[in-house]
């Protein structure tokens, strides 16, 4: 009877050993994604003095460079749910698990699954615009619609651009923390607040997000401050917030009402 306990309590470890294993994992590869985004920051930059300085071949050698990250990039990104999901799902059998395998198979069925394409990439379109606006500043890219500037240029990773709970914006934010689980942003007091008060059942704040937030799944990742940062660069762009918040609130009923205001003024 006591072997068999113990041999329960020790298939019942295995699972949170495994969730714990592919944490730290998970955790070193979101650490990577964030350098190879400093990186292209970098290139970025780089790339403006040198468009000053009228050397367009190197200019065009780090645009081919911040494409081949964005792909490694999104390969890591990738490898990152899949640790996510095998860490979450998989459940200990009597045979040996080929977790290469596992791995492998998850990496081919989210690939199959990606629309990711580099040459659309938001921050490739960052890195074209700043080197444009070195000697085109206020002119649109040629082939460009003006609305597609707008809402090209000033895309990011961030879900969420106010806190649900204390209504700041998260560049605002004294001490942002991100959700594992939904990739929502709070403000770190105020959410582990929330999630206390809720006692095990704290859904997101997010309007319409299902997820139940756990307080140790709250955290301030590797990219979170770098993305909060670019978002904080790309608003200093002037008349570049305003039209993003017209794009971005107007839903369809607000553009009947709209239709129907002009048609009583005509």
């Amino acid at each position: 009877m006591a072997s068999t306990s113990a041999a329960a309590s020790r298939d019942n470890g295995v699972p949170g050993r495994l969730r714990n294993a592919a944490s730290t994992l998970y955790s070193d590869n979101q650490s990577l994604i964030a350098e190879i985004r400093k990186a292209m920051i970098l290139m970025k930059e780089v790339a403006v003095d040198l468009e000053r300085d009228g050397q367009s071949q190197m200019v065009k050698e780090l645009e081919d460079a911040v494409v081949e990250l964005l792909g490694t990039s999104e390969d890591c990104t990738q490898f990152s749910a899949a640790i996510q999901s095998v860490g979450n799902e998989h459940q200990p059998r009597p045979e040996l698990t080929d977790f290469k395998k596992l791995f492998e198979d998850e990496v081919a069925k989210l690939k199959a699954n990606s629309s990711f394409a580099p040459q659309s990439h938001p921050l490739l379109r960052q890195f074209r615009e700043a080197v444009w606006n070195v000697h085109h500043a206020g002119q649109p890219m040629p082939g460009d619609e003006q609305e597609d500037i707008v809402m090209t240029s000033t895309q990011c990773n961030l879900l969420n651009i106010t806190c649900p709970l204390s209504g700041r914006p998260v560049t605002e934010l004294a001490d942002p923390v991100r959700s594992v689980d939904c990739k929502h942003i709070y403000e770190k007091k105020a959410i582990l607040h929330y999630i206390k008060s809720k006692h095990g059942r704290a859904q997101c704040p997010v309007a319409a997000c299902p997820k139940i937030l756990q307080a140790e799944r709250v955290v301030c990742d590797a990219l979170l401050q770098i993305e909060i940062d670019e978002m904080k660069s790309m608003s200093k762009q002037p008349g570049r917030t305003d039209v993003i918040e017209d794009f971005t609130e107007l839903d369809d009923d607000d553009e009947e009402e709209e239709e129907e205001e002009e048609e009583e003024d005509d």
